[in-house]
């Protein structure tokens, strides 16, 4: 696909399909980099930006129904971001056109973890044997619980959770990843563990699922001098953005670290997103 993109620019050879986009929350991203990936396939894309208040589901219409509308007026896909978890495998249940899940609530988040994965990779050519350390709200955040599963199919691997216990990773996850033999250590400074991973995956509060008035500190699960000073000068830190100001997780004056991969992430998730598209058209 990056091959694609710089040699020839635009394929056709998905000018005949259309790909719904159905956004029930608000993205940047994930929404603009399928869009993209759809024109540079040569695929026509319709779809809201907002479902939630500018659908019919403002007026009650249920998911369910929406994916039956997508169905009956002929698109070939529908790239879905759902507000509930589990929305994107319920929208599958009564599709008969491929569903693509762009975010589920606080679920997952499988196309993120593709292209972090990818991203990894392509800076240490294995994911077998890495130590990743995912970083800050695991509880609320479906970017960390995709890369989790992924990282649990590979051999070697050991994850850092650090996190403060009221936003650390859930129990599903973390059977998951014992069921498939995966180290998993928990400590709640980012500095306990910087020094000896070769991933640093840091990741926002996400204070739009945080319910309550619940006190944030970002203190311990961020970037600062003393913690940058412990990453081993071959690591890279990752994130798969928006950066929030609720932890100051990755302060800008570190954006041009040489081992931040942060925009890296952003063009992997182009080449990513049209080889899946790739996949469910053909």
């Amino acid at each position: 696909m990056k091959r694609l993109v710089e040699v020839k620019g635009v394929s056709n050879q998905f000018s005949d399909k259309t790909v719904c986009l159905l956004f029930y929350e608000p993205s940047t991203r994930t929404r603009i980099s399928f869009q993209q990936a759809c024109i540079k396939l040569g695929a026509k894309v319709v779809g809201t930006e907002n479902a939630k208040e500018f659908s019919s589901a403002i007026k009650g219409e249920s998911l369910v129904d929406t994916i039956r509308v997508a169905n009956a007026l002929q698109f070939d896909c529908v790239v879905l971001r759902s507000d509930v978890d589990g929305g994107a495998f319920e929208a599958a249940e009564v599709s008969k056109i491929p569903i693509i899940n762009a975010g589920d609530g606080s679920g997952q988040h499988p196309t993120q973890a593709l292209l972090d994965l990818l991203t990894i990779y392509q800076h240490f050519k294995k994911i077998d044997n890495l130590k990743v350390a995912l970083v800050g709200d695991l509880k609320n955040g479906r970017t960390t619980r995709s890369l989790a599963y992924l990282l649990g199919k590979f051999k070697g691997v050991e994850v850092c959770l650090a996190a403060p216990d009221n936003l650390q990773m859930k129990d599903d996850i973390l059977e998951y990843l014992e069921r498939h033999n995966v180290k998993v250590s928990k400590v709640s400074k980012l500095a306990d563990c910087a020094g000896e991973v070769d991933v640093i995956y840091l990741t926002r509060a996400q204070k739009e699922r945080m319910k309550g008035k619940q006190k944030l500190n970002g203190q311990n699960v961020s970037i600062n001098e003393k913690v940058l000073e412990k990453i081993k000068p071959n690591s890279i830190i990752l994130h798969p953005l928006p950066r929030s100001d609720g932890f100051n997780e990755l302060p800008e004056r570190f954006t041009d670290d040489s081992r931040v991969h942060i925009f890296d992430q952003v063009e992997n998730g182009l080449y990513a997103r049209m080889a899946l598209l790739k996949m469910v058209l053909s």
